[in-house]
C-alpha cells in the first residue's frame, strides 16, 4: 500500500469498521463460527474476518455481499443526513460540522462497500468445493468474476467514483431543508 493508499484507509476507517462488521454479523446470523475478527489497522488488509467454511453456498454468498449492502444503505442514510442539513438554496460549502460529519461518513461507507478481493477468493473456494453437489452454485461466477473487475478498476478510483455516485444520487432526491 502506497503513502496516498495509506492515508486514504485512514482517512476512511469508519468505511473499513463497517465493512468488516457486515461480514461479522452475517456469520453470527447463520451461526458461521468466527476465528479472527480485526476491524481496522494500519496495514494491508486494512481490516478481515476469518471464519469458518459455511455450510450453504448461500451462506457464503451473503458474507461476501453483505459489506456492500450495508455500507451502500448506511452511505445513503450518511449523505442524506448531510443534505437535510444543508440550508436550501445553500451551497455544499453551508453543510455546517456535522453535514460535514455526515459527508465524511457517506463517502467513508461508500469507499469501503466493494467485496474485496479476498471475499471474491473466498466465495470461488466455496464454488470450486460446491459445484459438484450443486452446480447452480456456478450462478455465484459472474458475482466473483464482477467483485474481481470492481478491484482492478480501484485503480481507476472506481470506489471513489461509487461514493460520489451515492452522494449525486442523494442530492437528486432528497431536498435541503428550508431556512
Amino acid at each position: 500500500m502506497g503513502s496516498l493508499g495509506f492515508l486514504l484507509t485512514l482517512v476512511t476507517f469508519p468505511g473499513v469498521v463497517v465493512h468488516e462488521l457486515a461480514h461479522k454479523r452475517v456469520c453470527d446470523l447463520f451461526g458461521i463460527p468466527v476465528l479472527e475478527v480485526c476491524y481496522f489497522r494500519l496495514g494491508n488488509p486494512a481490516g478481515y474476518v476469518r471464519h469458518a467454511e459455511p455450510r450453504r453456498y448461500r451462506h457464503a454468498t451473503m458474507i461476501t455481499v453483505a459489506p456492500f449492502l450495508l455500507n451502500t444503505v448506511l452511505a445513503l442514510v450518511a449523505f442524506s443526513g448531510a443534505v437535510l442539513s444543508t440550508p436550501a438554496g445553500g451551497a455544499v460549502t453551508d453543510v455546517g460540522i456535522v453535514g460535514g460529519i455526515l459527508f465524511w461518513l457517506g463517502l467513508s461507507f461508500g469507499m469501503h462497500a466493494f467485496p474485496s478481493a479476498g471475499d471474491a477468493s473466498s466465495l470461488w473456494g466455496q464454488t470450486k468445493s460446491k459445484w459438484r453437489a450443486s452446480p447452480t452454485v456456478l450462478l455465484g461466477l459472474p458475482v466473483i468474476a464482477l467483485i474481481h473487475v470492481v478491484n482492478l478498476l480501484r485503480a481507476l478510483w472506481l470506489d471513489l467514483v461509487y461514493a460520489i455516485a451515492l452522494f449525486v444520487l442523494v442530492t437528486s432526491t432528497v431536498p435541503s431543508v428550508p431556512v
